[in-house]
């Protein structure tokens, strides 16, 4: 199968398809790591898209995504930045997220996003008042029956004055659960607005902050998840971490070294929003892993890295336009628009690049609707 496709400069090049897609398969039992795959949402195409328009959320398509990822025996990171909250998904919608996917997946491993999204982004807070609206959102999500993962507050980050602010609200926080949490330490490239998060800018002493909270509050802790695209400092920071804290990378450039782990046994876990495009990939090598087979692992994981490394180029924080756009291609939605129209927040050269990577990765499932879709979205384009 062939595909004219355009360069930069809209000089069209014939394409080859080359590689048989991955056949799916069901993660193992009891498999060698934990895999949590941050899920995007699907929008209703319909719906108003005025810049003050609600998130409006085709449910069927995206509680059906979920259906996908917890059939191949992965779980599931709910209502996170994959699923554009913070850009485009708010709390009311996300909490809404939580639910269906609680009732319509009640057996599933998930954990859901808690933060303090829902404040006013051009207003103050005192300390008290953050620990509050993490705690709406803590009992909002712990009344459906389901596990917390803390994510970073913008609100925080805009009036912490040093490592014991964070300190306090997090130890309140960790009060507030019923079960061992997930602590997100999302970075600035990813968020702009958290520069500076654990009370410096420095990432040494950033480290340390985080680290003191861990240790005093280990018992209350399930993992952290670190995205920071910098496998030394993850490598550096899981040697350092409490017994019993698991390290989930949340490293969208160099997850199968991690994931695989060194030669002194430490290794990470994973929550990645990259593991939502590459699921079918993903499970086969976690089964290869767990069989004891690490050439098997790394030989269908490798080429999926220079795919993620392009969805998440820089801009980082319009990943998941990307992520949306091979859901489209691979049949797990009819159209490709996004909430808050953030389908445009890159260039039909990105597309394309996409394309390619994907189908040098073995993850386009059905290449003769790949073909026809992409063919579609050219001439949109007038390529």
């Amino acid at each position: 199968m062939k595909i004219n496709l355009p360069d930069s400069h809209g000089k069209n090049t014939e394409y080859r398809l080359s590689n048989h897609p991955i056949t799916f398969e069901r993660l193992q039992d009891k498999p060698a790591r934990i895999a949590l795959a941050a899920a995007h949402v699907v929008a209703c195409p319909f719906a108003d898209r005025g810049p003050h328009a609600r998130a409006a959320i085709d449910w069927n398509a995206t509680i059906e995504f979920r259906r996908h990822l917890d059939g191949l025996g992965l779980g599931i990171a709910e209502a996170m930045d994959t699923a554009q909250r913070g850009s485009g998904l708010n709390w009311k919608a996300a909490l809404e997220l939580i639910r269906r996917t609680k009732t319509e997946l009640p057996d599933a491993l998930v954990f859901n996003g808690a933060g303090t999204d829902h404040l006013n982004p051009l207003n103050d807070y005192k300390l008290n008042e953050i620990v509050d609206a993490y705690q709406r959102q803590i009992d909002d999500i712990q009344a459906t029956g389901g596990r917390i993962i803390l994510m970073a507050s913008r609100a925080l980050a805009k009036v912490a004055r040093g490592g014991d602010d964070y300190l306090l609200v997090y130890e309140k926080l960790l009060n507030l659960c019923d079960a061992p949490v997930i602590l997100h330490w999302l970075g600035d490239m990813f968020d702009p607005e958290l520069k500076g998060y654990w009370g410096a800018n420095e990432i040494e002493e950033a480290a340390d902050s985080f680290l003191t909270i861990l240790h005093r509050n280990a018992a209350k802790v399930d993992g952290i998840k670190l995205s920071l695209l910098d496998k030394e400092i993850e490598i550096n920071l899981r040697r350092r971490l409490p017994d019993g804290v698991r390290m989930y990378t949340g490293d969208d450039f160099n997850y199968p070294e991690l994931i695989l782990g060194d030669d002194e046994g430490f290794y990470s876990d994973a929550l990645l929003g990259i593991f939502d495009p590459i699921a079918p990939a993903a499970v086969a090598s976690l089964n290869r892993l767990t069989a004891g087979d690490r050439d098997g692992f790394q030989q269908i994981l490798a080429p999926t890295v220079p795919l993620s490394r392009h969805i998440f180029c820089a801009p980082t924080q319009y990943y998941k336009t990307g992520i949306v756009f091979l859901a489209w291609l691979n049949g797990f939605q009819n159209h490709f628009i996004m909430v808050g129209g953030a389908q445009s927040m890159r260039s039909l050269s990105y597309f394309v690049e996409c394309f390619k990577l994907a189908d040098q990765a073995r993850l386009l499932s059905d290449p003769e609707l790949a073909i026809a879709r992409m063919q579609k979205l050219l001439a949109i384009y007038g390529a």
